[in-house]
């Protein structure tokens, strides 16, 4: 596909994200991600086409009036949409493939000044929630989900969820819903709750002696075992 081509399709593809939006008139003003993306699509031309110099210059506008910093050497697929886009950062070698939603404030950057690979891989259809950071030469998986605000710097399998700092792995198969964020687990939460319930067994352990307390504390401290050798899945 053209540039042309490739600009219609995203600009199509707002409308299958967004219900929000109602007209094209909200393009020109509600709208920077679709902006960033159109002018990302001529700049990587030119960049591809050795004018890097205006291609940054490109992008670097862009960046004024979209707050969207995506570098034009970053390959980019069709339909890729930047949901309200505040704050994204794209690095120089990040690869996104087709069909990827990404939210405000995403960041997918390096963790080393080696000139290689140094930024993430996107596949297709993966949702990066808002404020994640996604760092180094990893690989987010096709259809997978990251939770807002996670710090990922391990890969992510294909259909997999990642949430939390860092981000650990809590769910494996296929997501019906991109957009259930209120859906995922809360891990702090969970560790918290059992740290709790352990304290108040051997709290009563101290006190009464008592079989049936002691086959509880086993009965959850297997259930925390499970839950630890999840985390490292």
């Amino acid at each position: 596909m053209g540039i042309y081509s490739d600009i219609k399709s995203d600009f199509a593809n707002a409308y299958k994200n967004d219900p929000a939006l109602k007209s094209k008139i909200d393009f020109l003003f509600n709208y920077p991600g679709v902006w960033a993306m159109a002018w990302y699509r001529v700049a990587h031309s030119l960049h591809k086409a050795s004018f890097k110099r205006l291609a940054r210059m490109i992008m670097g506008l862009t960046q004024i009036f979209t707050h969207i910093d995506i570098h034009p050497a970053a390959i980019i697929g069709q339909r890729v949409f930047i949901d309200h886009g505040t704050g994204v950062v794209i690095g120089e070698t990040s690869i996104i493939e087709d069909d990827v939603l990404i939210y405000q404030g995403v960041t997918l950057g390096g963790v080393s000044l080696d000139s290689g690979k140094r930024h993430p891989t996107i596949r297709c259809g993966a949702v990066l929630g808002a404020g994640a950071k996604i760092l180094g030469n990893i690989e987010i998986g096709e259809d997978a989900k990251v939770g807002a605000n996670s710090v990922v710097v391990k890969e992510v399998p294909k259909n997999a969820t990642a949430i939390g700092i860092p981000a650990h792995v809590i769910a494996k198969g296929r997501n019906q819903d991109p957009l259930m964020h209120n859906m995922l687990p809360d891990i702090n939460k969970e560790l918290f709750e059992y740290m709790l319930k352990r304290v108040a067994i051997l709290e009563h352990i101290l006190v009464e002696d008592h079989k049936n307390l002691l086959e509880q504390d086993l009965e959850l401290e297997n259930i925390y075992e499970s839950f630890i050798k999840s985390m490292k899945t």
